[in-house]
């Protein structure tokens, strides 16, 4: 039995090294749920091995051979009992090549499986399924628990996305460079996703999901080390920069702090210089996208030392631009509301009834909210109270739903 030291040991290297042994398990193997059982069985071959003989200089490799051995062990026990082929089991060749176990490969791995899980032929929610599981390590019940689905159905999700997978010979690669744009784009849609689950949850008591928010960061910074085209590093770069608030948010008792009331003493310094150098970097290229844009207004927001000194203007230029590329209702809401800062509320409501009128984002809570706010700051105090009822009855969040109530309470009181 190894002592609790080797035990803590061999868990540091799980927490380092599965993700990266398991893609690179995929791709020796073939297949996602053997080289799932292959990487417990390499990790329960360390625990006997590691404390006898002493934890291996190259602990990734090692695991990668110790998983690839036994699986190809495994096979060979059930061919014994069952009709074999070969053309079904890939089993030739024991011993891995020198690429197949060297760490430069493994990044490769790593990008090989994120395209995998995001590829355009499985169905969106499948994608933040999938990517999270196997990238990300999560288990089935986080998952579940984050988008507010039965363990039992997110399960079956998982398990038919690996099918069709195996199914439909979904290629195990990075794709060439005349798809690459389409495929990088679904790809930071779904680290986009699941990084605004983190941030905000959209259901649950908790204003945020910080472990959510924390993988995606992590697998941003994954991205870019690997594949480093501009939208990657902008959204990399966006996500710094909100994430820098994260302590500011909400009150110890969980309640939601709105931007221009936090403690900008409390915003992570770090993070903000390396999300605004990364903007610079973005913009640099001259072919940056939605994501560069966004994070250059939150770098706009980030420099301002108080919300009065915020530059509005700017502001307002920024999302001109990013109406130009993407032309969303959300951009636009968001818009109004910087305009709405720069020009006073009657000209952001003005814009925000425009947007209502065209039938557009009626059932999207922080149209209503947005909308409240404004009335309120106009001392339109009825219909102030109308927006904020219509945005709580849209809203799952429970800070958001007490947020709300306690501007209806302040309402009241006026």
């Amino acid at each position: 039995m190894p002592n609790a030291d080797f035990k803590q040991r061999i868990e540091a290297v799980y927490q380092s090294e599965s993700r990266a042994v398991l893609a690179t398990l995929i791709r020796l193997l073939g297949d996602f749920d053997r080289a799932e059982e292959a990487l417990h069985e390499a990790f329960r071959a360390a625990l006997e091995k590691w404390p006898e003989q002493g934890l291996p200089e190259n602990p990734r490799a090692w695991l990668v051979s110790a998983g690839r051995f036994r699986s190809i062990d495994q096979l060979r026990r059930q061919a014994r009992f069952e009709s074999f082929d070969p053309r079904t089991h890939d089993i030739a060749g024991d011993q891995p090549t020198p690429a197949e176990e060297d760490d430069p490969s493994v990044p490769d791995d790593r990008l090989r499986l994120i395209f995998t899980c995001c590829h355009p032929a499985l169905a969106p929610d499948a994608q933040i399924a999938l990517t999270l599981r196997e990238v990300c390590g999560l288990t089935t019940e986080q998952i579940a628990q984050a988008f507010l689905t039965p363990v039992p159905t997110l399960a079956q999700r998982i398990v038919r996305s690996k099918g069709k997978i195996r199914d439909a010979r979904i290629p195990y690669e990075v794709p060439a460079a005349e798809e690459l744009t389409e495929r990088l784009a679904t790809v930071l849609r779904v680290i986009y996703l699941v990084f605004n689950e983190g941030y905000t949850a959209s259901s649950g008591r908790e204003l945020m999901r910080l472990d959510l928010a924390s993988e995606a960061i992590r697998l941003g910074r994954l991205l870019v080390e690997m594949l480093p085209e501009t939208e990657a590093i902008g959204l990399l770069a966006l996500m710094l920069l909100h994430d820098s608030r994260r302590h500011a948010r909400a009150s110890p008792a969980g309640e939601l702090i709105v931007l221009e009331e936090q403690d900008r003493s409390l915003w992570n310094r770090a993070q903000i210089e390396e999300g605004s150098a990364l903007v610079r970097r973005a913009l640099s290229t001259r072919r940056f996208g939605p994501y560069t844009l966004q994070a250059a207004i939150g770098a706009v927001h980030c420099r301002a030392a108080r919300a009065g000194d915020t530059d509005w203007n700017e502001i307002v230029y920024l999302y001109d631009l990013l109406l130009r590329i993407e032309p969303t209702p959300i951009v636009e809401l968001n818009r109004a509301v910087a305009v709405a800062m720069r020009d006073g509320p009657a000209a952001g409501l003005a814009l925000v009834d425009e947007l209502l009128g065209r039938g557009e984002l009626a059932g999207y809570r922080l149209t209503h909210a947005a909308r409240a706010d404004l009335c309120r700051r106009l001392g339109r105090r009825v219909e102030a109270r109308e927006s904020y009822e219509r945005a709580l009855a849209l809203t799952q969040s429970e800070p958001e739903r007490q947020f709300l109530r306690r501007r209806l309470a302040e309402l009241a009181a006026d």
